[in-house]
């Protein structure tokens, strides 16, 4: 078979084994099949070690290419994210980035209805479709009190939500779904309401509440369709605020489960911010964005709009 360009030059495929659960690991020949079966001009890089998604997609774009394809999960993605921007830029003008989940689960794509098996998204990677995604800048309190910047596309969480997903990523694998079940208790036992600071564009204002989720996609969290209303094209983060009883948090799982129904709810406020979303409480709130854990509040969620081309 004769190789094809695309329309974006030879596509840099990045490959995080790890992701998953380590499923991906096991789709890397399908990867391979389904590349070449198209005859797309392409470049396989597997990551073998914390931080070499972000640096392989760095070094792609540093060496000319434009067209990226992440093969993982959310936290993949994110990471080839932050590979993109350098001094608060993308590398390159509109790069373009393509999202193969090889069944691993990845959230982002359940909001284009793009399929998560990697014979399906091979079928994406050819033509001229793409979409402008917005990302969010987040800053965050990091360890020793220093400051973390991380690019995020999809959905970040603080508090009750967030507290709930670094609890599961902490247990053993060999529990399966069940690590979402016992982390979601341990995070509720843990977690209290409290009267947090939000400033929405540059406009201070206080809520009692025990956890936020700010949506850029809609999907998080294995499939729960969290932010419902956000289209991240929109130039707008859609933040929910939980202000209702603690006991919300497992009122509102079936609706949250069944169509991401769950708003408009007495028991949740929504705020949308255009510019920048900030937040701070009487206490460090942990902070998670596409499933990774960021660090604690006070964090800013800053709109970075339409800087990458999502294909489609």
């Amino acid at each position: 078979m004769s190789t094809v360009t695309s329309p974006f030059g030879a596509l840099a495929v990045i490959v995080d084994p790890t992701a998953g659960e380590g499923r991906v690991a096991a789709e890397v020949g399908a990867v391979e099949r389904a590349l070449a079966h198209r005859g797309l001009e392409h470049r396989i890089q597997i990551a073998e070690a914390p931080g070499d998604v972000s640096r392989l997609a760095t070094a792609a774009l540093d060496e000319g290419y434009r067209y990226l394809a992440a093969v993982g999960d959310d936290g993949t993605v994110q990471d080839v994210v932050n590979g993109m921007f350098r001094d608060g830029r993308t590398i390159v003008d509109s790069p373009v980035l393509a999202v193969m989940a090889a069944g691993s689960g990845c959230d982002l794509v359940r909001s284009f209805g793009l399929p998560g098996d990697v014979d399906g998204a091979s079928s994406h990677l050819m033509g001229e479709n793409t979409y402008e995604l917005d990302v969010m800048k987040i800053t965050a309190r990091g360890r020793n009190g220093a400051t973390e910047v991380r690019y995020a596309h999809n959905v970040a969480e603080v508090g009750l939500h967030a507290s709930a997903t670094a609890k599961a990523a902490g247990f053993p694998r060999w529990m399966g779904n069940g690590r979402r079940f016992v982390g979601f208790w341990a995070a509720y036992a843990g977690t209290r309401r409290a009267v947090l600071d939000v400033v929405v564009d540059g406009r201070p204002q206080q809520h009692r509440a025990w956890s936020v989720v700010v949506g850029n996609g809609q999907f998080a969290d294995g499939g729960l369709r969290l932010s419902p209303r956000s289209f991240p094209g929109d130039g707008v983060l859609d933040a929910l605020l939980f202000t209702g009883p603690k006991s919300d948090a497992y009122r509102l799982l079936p609706r949250i489960f069944r169509h991401g129904d769950h708003v408009p709810d007495p028991g949740i406020k929504e705020l949308r911010a255009s510019v920048a979303l900030r937040i701070d409480g009487p206490r460090p709130l942990p902070v998670v964005a596409d499933g990774s854990a960021l660090g604690t509040t006070p964090v800013t969620f800053q709109v970075v709009p339409r800087q990458i081309l999502l294909k489609l």
